[in-house]
């Protein structure tokens, strides 16, 4: 079975929690508070293994979740390290953020690493938060919480040269005498239900590689058919080749498959358009063919080459590939996402940075109550050690710092009503 797009879950690891401790020994003097910071939770990175072919494993583990950072110790004994959690995905993967559809990978070549959700930071230990005025603080940190989400993961396959065309024009046995791939071949339409992948070389030691994708059909970008899940494989290759059935055996009009086809590539998406085409015109050993060759080189009105070939004969092959091999050299490849400003000539980079979260957002609930929501204040939340006086002490303070006492106040909270923040309630105290 070949899987090509999945959803999946994936958490970074928790932070290790910091840890209140004091030296005792002997002959120590001033000991003073000695507890360690917790270790950093561990990556969810993935790299690429050149080995794999479809995004199978993950239909039977969707759900990542890296290991949290060891706890901070006595002693000043900071936590270990989670280490990396490294996830295999074959060579095409593109992963994306399944809430915002950003682009957060386009993982390409064996080894390439990306980190897609990242560890916390551990908790700081009572030993950072001694000062002068408290030398002794009994005070410290939980780990910050990891980094969470869903990721849509697409793979599109890595080949040079995409056959595209209507179902049974000979696109499965085309890529079965010019490659040692092995497609299904029947006379039926849809017999290629996943895309076939072979290497072709040609005469002079050139090589390439060449993708049988499933036949398009009219409204194949909107999702009639089998082209929907296939035409984004397409957006990897440099060179489309257009199979045309010639010869006409089921009755349609070469030209009008031509058209169709190429209004169902432009639909999808804008760009395949730039892409170099070269024409096939397969069965010239069937009747009527070269009638309708005459016929479909009058209507044409594109500059791409024609070649006239028997795919069953092998006539006319030699030099088709010799074109393609020709055209994939003279073609760049074409980036999957436009990363470079408007070319001036000027190289420039793109300098990316994470969204800023809102510090907090109040709303009210049906019972009246005032509920506290926002990334930056649930994290402080998660980090704190709500079994210590000064630690909640601390939170209110930073609470105040960030503006929640003010906003509640503008809200209408009048001393004695609840605030909730996450799954804990509070009483406001003006």
């Amino acid at each position: 079975m070949f899987v090509d797009q999945v959803k999946i879950y994936v958490k970074g690891g928790d932070g290790g929690n910091g840890m209140v401790a004091f030296r005792r020994e002997k002959y120590v003097p001033k000991g003073g508070p000695a507890g360690g910071d917790g270790g950093k939770g561990a990556d969810v990175v993935f790299v690429v293994e050149e080995g794999l072919r479809t995004l199978m494993d993950f239909r039977y583990q969707r759900h990542f979740k890296a290991p949290r950072g060891e706890h901070g110790m006595s002693k000043n004994q900071h936590g270990k390290n989670s280490k990396d959690m490294i996830v295999k995905v074959p060579p095409g993967t593109v992963v994306t953020d399944a809430e915002t559809n950003e682009i957060i990978a386009d993982l390409v070549e064996h080894g390439q690493r990306a980190i897609i959700a990242r560890g916390g930071r551990g908790g700081r230990g009572n030993s950072r938060f001694a000062t002068p005025a408290n030398p002794a603080p009994e005070l410290s940190e939980h780990g910050e919480p990891g980094q969470e989400r869903d990721v849509i993961l697409e793979l599109k396959l890595l080949a040079d040269v995409g056959l595209v065309g209507f179902p049974s024009v000979g696109k499965s046995t085309l890529l079965s005498v010019v490659s040692s791939a092995k497609p299904k071949i029947a006379e039926y339409h849809f017999t290629t239900i996943v895309p076939n992948l072979g290497m072709v070389e040609t005469e002079d030691g050139r090589s390439f590689v060449m993708a049988d994708l499933p036949g398009l059909i009219e409204g194949a970008h909107s999702g009639v058919g089998l082209g929907h899940q296939f035409l984004r494989h397409i957006e990897r290759t440099r060179v489309i080749v257009h199979v045309i059935d010639m010869a006409a055996t089921e009755g349609r009009d070469p030209y009008e498959d031509y058209v169709t086809i190429n209004k169902e590539l432009q639909e999808y998406n804008l760009r395949l358009t730039e892409r170099p085409q070269i024409i096939v015109a397969n069965k010239m050993d069937m009747p009527d063919a070269e009638e309708n060759l005459k016929s479909f080189k009058e209507k044409l009105t594109d500059e791409y080459p024609i070649f006239p070939v028997s795919a069953i004969t092998r006539q006319g092959l030699r030099d088709l590939l010799f074109a393609v091999a020709d055209k994939i050299e003279q073609t760049p490849e074409f980036p999957l996402h436009e990363e470079e400003l408007e070319s001036t000539g000027i190289h420039r980079v793109l300098y990316k940075h994470e969204a800023e979260q809102t510090e907090f957002v109040i709303t009210r609930d049906p019972d009246g109550s005032f509920v506290v929501s926002g990334h930056a204040v649930e994290r402080l939340f998660k980090m704190t050690d709500f079994s210590r006086d000064e630690s909640i002490k601390r939170f209110a303070r930073q609470l105040r710092g960030m503006g929640v006492d003010e906003a509640l106040r503008e809200r209408g909270a009048k001393n004695g009503d609840t605030v909730r923040l996450m799954d804990y309630e509070f009483e406001f105290l003006d």
